[in-house]
């Protein structure tokens, strides 16, 4: 991955690559949350089971996991700002494969677009949370991903809105004419819907491609690599798997993650087995985004000044385990409004997750945070297997006893997982 840097100048020079990189992560968002609309897009127009709709995850987020070390080496080949301009581009070239998998319906070719996508932002992921992490002081670590994190689930909420809004649109009305049709007729309402997805993408590819050009000529202040600073507690490493806190960070962020995506992605299909018409539960995943910005602000405010970011961490798990509790056993509105608060409790994790990771590796500081990048891949895992569950039981509400052993390994990792392997170190 890219090289750690810290702003040789912390004044001036501190804020223009914040801005630059909260950009970045705006575009993160959007593609990441568009994915939300997609899935109940993509199983009635490819007409699929709720578990092949799920792999819309699976394709985005595997991306993370097979292609984190090889960006990580592209990067170092690149350097940061041509990386971003790399991975932004190849992002475009995925929302252009979109479409001819619309024009066929050719649900594989969706999701290789898809992977396509995640590939590059693989790529601006593996350098820029790094980037962010080390920016300033390392207690405040968690404080700078939240203000990333805004930007971040602010494009994930109109992600939601704009592209609910076009590939969803009058989804009930058209799922009741579609039954009223022969086959033939059905084939052509369903090719009609599924070049939906042209435009939106078409421009989702020219912002990607036009932004890429600016980073590319952008002035980015000078930044100095972080020199290969060993401490008495890495100094005597050789391999990156001698950092037990490290590789448990990476399971964290691997069962954090893939109970996120859960809790955003299936919203919409959690809404309609509530009773709720599709119509209206497309929005649902908005609202998660809205808690998550609530917890992003709050996050910013508290941290460090008034609560660690451990401490963060053990309240927000604590906080997960009873929401999906009291969201599997109610009805209506108080368990919609349940699954929405998962937003404001999962909040802190990512940014609160990173830095317990990656401190004090020392010259291990790149290969550990595409370490922590791979860990992603709990978003392309766990999300099918929760269709998979509900199909089996037959209850999409029973089946989110998946997120419960998720957000308690990030509680143990809080709690004393951060520490493993600091024997006689202090951390």
């Amino acid at each position: 991955m890219s090289k750690p840097v810290v702003i040789s100048n912390r004044g001036k020079d501190f804020i223009f690559p914040l801005v630059i990189i909260g950009c970045l992560f705006f575009i993160f968002g959007f593609t990441t949350w568009a994915n939300s609309q997609l899935i109940p897009y993509f199983r009635i127009s490819c007409e699929l089971t709720r578990t092949q709709s799920y792999f819309v995850a699976t394709a985005f987020f595997a991306a993370y996991f097979i292609m984190a070390l090889p960006s990580s080496y592209i990067l170092n080949k690149t350097g940061f700002k041509k990386g971003m301009s790399l991975g932004l581009l190849i992002m475009a070239g995925g929302a252009l494969l979109f479409i001819p998998a619309a024009n066929s319906r050719n649900y594989p070719l969706f999701l290789t677009a898809l992977f396509i996508i995640g590939t590059g932002l693989t790529v601006l992921q593996t350098a820029s949370n790094p980037y962010v992490t080390v920016l300033g002081p390392i207690d405040s670590a968690a404080q700078r991903i939240s203000i990333m994190g805004i930007c971040n689930k602010f494009a994930g909420i109109v992600a939601v809105y704009i592209m609910g809004g076009v590939v969803l649109k009058n989804s009930d009305e058209f799922i009741a004419r579609l039954n009223t049709l022969d086959p033939a007729a059905r084939i052509a309402e369903l090719n009609m819907l599924a070049k939906r997805v042209i435009n939106p993408y078409i421009t989702v590819a020219i912002i990607l491609a036009v932004f890429a050009f600016v980073i590319y000529f952008l002035n980015l202040p000078e930044v100095r690599e972080e020199e290969e600073t060993d401490n008495s507690f890495s100094k005597n490493k050789t391999s990156i798997f001698q950092f037990p806190h490290l590789i448990l960070g990476a399971l964290t962020i691997f069962f954090y993650v893939g109970a996120e995506v859960i809790s955003y992605d299936t919203f919409t299909n959690f809404g309609e087995a509530l009773g709720y018409p599709l119509d209206t539960a497309k929005r649902f995943a908005s609202y998660t985004g809205y808690g998550l910005l609530v917890g992003y602000v709050l996050g910013i405010i508290a941290i460090p000044k008034f609560i660690s970011q451990r401490k963060a961490l053990i309240i927000s798990s604590s906080l997960s385990v009873l929401l999906v509790l009291v969201a599997i056993f109610t009805k209506g509105y108080v368990a919609v409004v349940s699954f929405a608060l998962l937003g404001f409790s999962q909040a802190i994790m990512w940014p609160a997750i990173w830095p317990l990771a990656i401190h004090g590796l020392g010259r291990f500081t790149k290969t550990g945070a595409a370490l922590l990048i791979m860990g992603i891949l709990g978003g392309a895992v766990l999300p099918p297997l929760y269709g998979k569950i509900s199909e089996v039981i037959d209850s999409r509400q029973l089946a989110y006893f998946i997120m419960i052993p998720c957000y308690l390994f990030v509680l143990y990792y809080a709690l004393g997982g951060f520490k493993v392997g600091w024997k006689n170190n202090k951390q």
